[in-house]
């Protein structure tokens, strides 16, 4: 079958391929594969002795009450980040899919949100929360005098401060796939169900939301990627895991013991852990999601 497509090439196939199957092997597969071997040791401080332990750098992440926190944390965070997220990209979607004057700059003002990295959308949230000198502090304190917005010694309130920012901070990419997806829905469809005397909201859930089926399994599960991996570099500049703890995510509780601790057995052993974690609820939620999606035109 190779040689007929390439008719005196029968390796130009592999060859091709090869590049791509380098890359996954030295900067995926490799990596994941020290880590996994790296999580059966205890190495020293210096990183110049090894001893093996087997499991028991697992056995003590799940022993440690600050890990276990750390896991509730996360998933507080993933499900506000994903829900809500998703929720609000799609309605905005919704909206920027009507004809009005000056679409082109409502879209380009809500997309940039996904062009700026997660440090500096840190910045802009913790300026404008600033409790002194931030713009949602002072408009806060003009609504209830005497009250001031201090979320830096407030867990909950920075853990929502913080789910927020990443949420906005995802804004642009959902919707410029929901968009698409929108786009893509035939208008015969939609002008059948308005002859037939269904309105908006029917309109949308029987129609709008099976076709974009696909989209919305593509978005849950890059936003969960995105909750789980990406949202490292806002924590570190708005919180660094506070107050007490409060917004100490997996991925941040990963990089105190691997670069402030210097505990690399256990940080191995934490990235497994939440490696497996994202594969399998990755395959559930695909394979749940797939079953229902609507691909057909």
């Amino acid at each position: 079958m190779i040689e007929e497509r390439f008719p005196g090439h029968p390796y130009l196939p592999y060859l091709l391929v090869l590049p791509s199957l380098a890359v996954i092997v030295v900067f995926l597969i490799y990596p994941f594969a020290q880590s996994v071997w790296g999580s059966f040791f205890i190495t020293s401080f210096f990183g110049d002795k090894k001893l093996f332990v087997g499991l028991e750098n697992y056995l003590e992440l799940f022993r440690s009450p600050d890990y276990l926190q750390s896991v509730v944390v996360t998933l507080y965070f993933s499900a506000f980040v994903v829900v809500l997220g998703l929720a609000a990209s799609l309605g905005i979607a919704l909206l920027l899919n009507q004809r009005i004057g000056g679409l082109g700059i409502y879209q380009i003002a809500l997309v940039w949100t996904y062009s700026i990295s997660p440090a500096v959308a840190g910045v802009i949230w913790a300026l404008l929360f600033a409790p002194a000198t931030g713009l949602i502090p002072w408009l806060v304190g003009l609504v209830a005098p005497g009250y001031t917005l201090n979320w830096m010694t407030n867990g909950s309130l920075a853990l929502l401060v913080v789910s927020l920012a990443a949420t906005w901070k995802m804004l642009g990419y959902n919707i410029v796939f929901f968009l698409a997806g929108l786009q893509n829905i035939p208008e015969e469809l939609i002008d059948a169900a308005r002859v037939d005397g269904a309105g908006p909201w029917l309109s949308f859930r029987y129609i709008t939301l099976p076709m974009l089926s696909p989209t919305t399994t593509f978005l849950l599960f890059m936003n969960m990627l995105y909750a789980f991996f990406q949202v490292f570099g806002l924590i570190d500049i708005m919180t660094q895991g506070g107050p007490g703890d409060a917004t100490n995510l997996l991925v941040y509780n990963l990089y105190r013991d691997a670069f402030i601790h210097l505990n690399s057995g256990r940080a191995n052993a934490q990235s497994v852990i939440i490696f497996v974690v994202i594969a399998v609820a990755a395959m559930v939620q695909l394979r749940a999601a797939t079953k229902k999606a609507v691909y057909a035109r």
